[in-house]
């Protein structure tokens, strides 16, 4: 095993910088405090977390008064789902893309009692626009939930469009940016938007969402803060607003050189038998890449390039197993068990990509070997 360790599933946390740990250490110094209370303490705990939502709400394009902290992403889908079809009663279906998260699919499913449609997508991930006009004609339809992007195959989708059809059926539409805040220009079509600090370098343990003002929610929570009872922690909001305004000032230098490595290891796997690269190769994430490799279980991959020193992930990235059956590759028609996924973080350097570039092919190699599968 190297003794350097490389982390390359950046899709959904990624390491805290320097930076980010200080305003961490100063969230506990100073954020202390109850930040609901009147003292000097607690004004200061209030500060904090005030700036950090003003921060956050500046960078995904909204007012500070409508954006709220939640204690996990889960929960921040559990929260927006049902307060959106809470305030339309009447309408008991939810309609939402074939490959979103599973968080998504079970706040909707718990919210509608399973009354849920799922919008098909090509095989680049792209949603089906037809298919959504028509779901979403539906009067009984109370929402639709499309991601920004895809977590594990990267693809963007065309939100211009996906919004141009639920806004023509009067539609609220809830994107999930859990994937994209912080790595791409924020989307501007939205009614409802949930965010994930650690996908950004932030800390884990905090959600994010942001509704338009005209957007109709009922509070389902009978008392407190609807969307944090019991309150947020504010060492973790600081920290998140501090790690997103370091990706922010980066942003577009930082995908330039991601970009141009995720096309490296492209050009590399496309050069290597049986296996394909999935998703939309131009409208993507700059730093998200998975391959689907013939003959192959994705276990044993993970396993001796982690033994390699080189952290990469496989499976499903939304599945409540680690190993699962990738659901979004099944739905886009492509190979679900021997597929590896490479989350890029600003940190990775070009060495890195060149050595795990060196190392792929032998342990391919080595995995056929040991699987009994022969030179195809």
């Amino acid at each position: 095993m190297s003794d350097t360790r490389m982390f390359l599933d950046a899709s959904g946390s990624a390491p805290l910088t320097p930076r980010v740990t200080d305003a961490l250490r100063v969230g506990f110094a100073d954020g202390w405090a109850d930040p609901n209370r009147l003292h000097v303490e607690s004004r200061r705990a209030r500060a904090l977390v005030d700036g950090a939502r003003g921060a956050i709400a500046d960078v995904i394009g909204t007012q500070s008064e409508y954006l709220h902290f939640t204690a996990s992403v889960s929960l921040g889908f559990e929260r927006v789902v049902t307060g959106i079809c809470s305030a339309r009663r009447g309408r008991d279906r939810i309609v939402a893309s074939a490959i979103e998260r599973d968080a998504m699919l079970d706040a909707a499913t718990f919210a509608t009692k399973g009354e849920v449609d799922l919008v098909p997508v090509d095989r680049l991930g792209h949603l089906d626009l037809d298919a959504l006009s028509a779901f979403t004609s539906d009067p009984a339809t109370a929402m639709a939930a499309v991601q920004h992007a895809n977590h594990e195959v990267a693809t963007v989708q065309r939100l211009t469009d996906v919004a141009a059809v639920t806004s023509h059926h009067s539609v609220p539409l809830v994107v999930d940016a859990t994937a994209s805040i912080g790595h791409i220009e924020s989307p501007q079509h939205w009614d409802a938007l949930v965010a994930n600090p650690a996908d950004w370098g932030g800390p884990a343990g905090l959600g994010v969402v942001a509704l338009r003002p005209q957007t109709r929610w009922l509070q389902a929570w009978p008392d407190g803060d609807p969307w944090a009872p019991g309150g947020i922690s504010v060492p973790l909001a600081l920290a998140a607003a501090v790690a997103l305004q370091e990706r922010v000032e980066e942003r577009e230098r930082t995908a330039t050189r991601l970009s141009s490595y995720i096309d490296e290891i492209r050009t590399a796997i496309d050069g290597l038998e049986d296996v394909t690269v999935i998703g939309d190769s131009e409208e993507r994430l700059p730093h998200v890449l998975t391959a689907a490799f013939l003959y192959l279980d994705g276990e044993p991959l993970v396993s001796r390039l982690d033994r390699a020193g080189i952290a990469v992930g496989s499976g499903s990235a939304c599945g409540k197993a680690t190993f699962e059956p990738s659901r979004v590759l099944e739905v886009m028609g492509a190979l679900t068990h021997g597929n590896l996924r490479i989350g890029l973080h600003p940190g990775v350097t070009h060495a890195d990509v060149r050595r795990f570039i060196g190392v792929l092919p032998r342990v391919i190699a080595d995995v056929k070997s040991d699987m009994g599968v022969l030179g195809s």
